[in-house]
């Protein structure tokens, strides 16, 4: 009876131990929750005969200690990989940004009225942009708006304004 009791609990712990993944985040993450979707945005300038659109695909990693947001632009002309983590230390979330271009970013991020504030700097980029600013917020109608600003040679100057909507048969790719 002790050796069947002792096999029950082996494939009870096993079982949870491989058991499918769930939902949780951390608790410092859990405001990026709304956000864990796929997203399509069309640039200023896309038109129907030259669509310019950037897909964001943002997902639980790392059991639920880090979201990764996949983005890529006109289907891997250009994308990335953010990780977002939380410092213990301050209290405040991190990310880490890779692009197929070569440059990467290290930034923070803040809640601010119902927005999302990021602050980054800019490592390698071959354009000279150093810090990168953005804000972004959910629209009454469910979309997303990013808005940005670069620091470069000296000034801020406006980056993008993209509004994105859920599109979940949306996929990134890279070339």
């Amino acid at each position: 009876m002790k050796a069947l009791a002792t096999a029950l609990l082996s494939l009870c712990f096993i079982a949870s131990a491989t058991a499918g993944p769930t939902n949780d985040l951390t608790k410092a993450l859990e405001p990026l929750r709304p956000f864990l979707k796929t997203w399509k945005g069309y640039f200023k300038d896309s038109t129907p005969e030259k669509p310019k659109f950037d897909i964001q695909k943002w997902e639980r990693a790392l059991n639920g200690r880090a979201v990764r947001v996949l983005h890529s632009v006109n289907n891997g002309s250009y994308g990335g990989e953010t990780i977002i983590v939380p410092n213990p230390k301050s209290s405040t979330l991190e990310f880490y940004y890779f692009t197929t271009a070569g440059f990467s970013t290290r930034g923070t991020i803040e809640f601010e009225g119902g927005k999302v504030i990021t602050n980054e700097e800019v490592s390698r980029n071959d354009d000279g942009i150093t810090k990168v600013k953005a804000t972004t917020e959910f629209l009454a109608d469910g979309k997303m708006r990013i808005v940005t600003q670069q620091f470069k040679n000296g000034a801020w100057h406006e980056g993008r304004d993209m509004t994105y909507q859920e599109s979940p048969a949306a996929e990134v790719l890279f070339r």
